[in-house]
């Protein structure tokens, strides 16, 4: 899971698996498999970089067993 704030402040994580794209509207817009957006403080670089993160702690818990 990844960690992002919607606009007011809050913090949530979301599945990073279940994003089908983001989109720069010109607030950042997480759209899901299911059809659901969150609109997010982060901007979409920023998004990138925390699912690139992600991917690889997955990819370093494979490696060590």
């Amino acid at each position: 899971m990844i960690k992002v704030t919607k606009l007011d402040g809050t913090e949530y994580y979301v599945n990073p698996h279940q994003i089908e794209c983001i989109e720069i509207r010109p607030d950042t817009v997480l759209v899901m498999l299911s059809g659901k957006t969150h609109i997010v403080r982060e901007e979409a670089d920023n998004v990138l970089e925390k699912i690139e993160s992600y991917r690889a702690r997955l990819n370093a818990y494979v490696v060590q067993e």
